[in-house]
Order: C-alpha cells, then structure tokens, then sequence
C-alpha cells in the first residue's frame, strides 16, 4: 500500500514538474491568430398555414397549404483571424472576423397537391449563404495545467448575409444577429497555441425576407414564398484556432 501510495506521489510530482510551453503568452495585453473550421447550417421555419391565393392557372382564389422545413443539416467551411484581449487572469475579450460558406436545404410540402400514392408533394431548395461575421466573446479560462486550458465563452455575432436575390422560394434578410456560447481548450505546443472549439449559435431576430414574394417574376410560387411567417438561423461551427 505505501509503495503504491508513493508512486502515485511521484506521478503527481512529475506531472507538476513537466515542462510548459510558452509560459508566458497568456500575459500578453493582446495576441491575435488566424482560424479555420467547418460549420453546419440549419433554420427553423415558423409556418403561416392555410392561405387563399390566386394563381395564374385559376379562375378564382384557392386554399393553399405548403409547409416548409430544413430537413438536414448541410455542412460548410468557416475562415477568419482572432484578436484576445487579456482582461485579468481568467477573463478575456475576443474577436474573431470569420468568413462562413455554407447552405441550408429546405423541403415545401404542399397538402394541397397530392401525388399519387396520396402524399404531398414535395418542392426543394438549396438556399445557399456566404456570411460575414463579427462576434465578440466573452472568455472565462480555467487554470493552467502543465500544456492544457480548457475555457468557456459566450457572446453576441452580427452577421452579414452576402447572399444575392435570386428567384427561389425563399431569401433571408442582409443583416442577423447570433446569440453563441461555446467551449474550447488551449493546446501549448513548442511554437504555437492550438485551440479546437465548438460552439453552437441562435438567431435572434426573424431572418425570414418578406418582401421577397413580391419580387418573384413567377407567381406560381408565391404559395412558396408566402407559407413562412418567420424564420431563426442556426449554427454548429467546429473552429481550430492557431495562435
């Protein structure tokens, strides 16, 4: 028992012996670095429900009913740089400008269109997305132990939608707002810091662009266009930051 007592004492004591790379890098008032990750894009959809339209093919309005949602969740590529700023020992304020490409796929149900197994028809579209984000985060660090700092962190993201209108069903709004909280570790390699973080993002306000039902030149997808009411992005982004 005291052999074994004492060999995991010097365990402990060669663990706290080991050597620690850049030990003096969390210090600094400021460092910056560069990213890069994979996201996953998702929307939720707020349906309107029946409405009474009146399409090109029909003499009088008839009750539509489309329904609409993201039926997967679409990988894509994340690029950007990152400011810290070191606030006291265990808080920082971070910036990270990032780059997202990415899409969402959406599937229309119209119940009022069956096939001929009785089911309704379905109408897809890839609503594909290049955003311009700027989130600023707040970090809480724990301790440092030999070459590892696990943290958490929590922040707001407004976005840029750089996306063109086109002529699809749907069309997000230029401008969104993200509520994001995360969670990460810092790597201390000999010549660097490696921080792999996941973090997970909710719109705030409805991304959804009404106005864009008007400006289709196809009125036969207005029943389309018109089934939303509002729209909440949503996003996983894995990140590797190198600092």
């Amino acid at each position: 028992m005291a052999i074994m007592l004492a060999a995991i004492a010097l365990t402990a004591m060669a663990q706290q012996r080991k050597v620690q790379n850049k030990p003096y890098i969390d210090l600094r008032p400021l460092h910056f670095g560069i990213h890069v990750g994979l996201n996953m894009q998702d929307i939720e959809m707020k349906n309107l429900g029946p409405q009474m339209l009146l399409l090109p093919d029909m003499a009088e309005p008839t009750e539509q009913l489309v329904l609409c949602d993201a039926d997967t969740w679409n990988p894509g590529f994340s690029v950007g740089v990152v400011g810290d700023m070191r606030l006291s020992q265990h808080f920082s304020l971070r910036l990270s400008p990032t780059m997202h490409f990415g899409s969402k796929h959406l599937v229309f149900r119209n119940f009022k269109d069956l096939n001929d197994a009785a089911q309704p028809r379905e109408t897809t579209q890839d609503l594909k997305n290049t955003y311009i984000s700027l989130p600023i985060d707040l970090k809480f660090s724990a301790e440092r132990f030999n070459n590892y700092r696990p943290y958490i962190l929590a922040g707001i993201n407004p976005m840029i939608n750089l996306s063109g209108k086109d002529q699809d069903f749907v069309h997000l709004k230029r401008y969104d707002t993200m509520f994001e909280v995360g969670l990460g570790c810092d790597y201390y390699l000999p010549f660097f810091k490696l921080i792999p973080e996941l973090k997970f993002c909710f719109s705030l306000p409805d991304v959804f662009d009404k106005k864009h039902a008007d400006e289709l030149t196809d009125a036969n997808k207005q029943a389309f266009a018109r089934s939303i009411e509002a729209a909440y992005s949503k996003m996983i982004v894995l990140t590797f930051f190198f600092e």
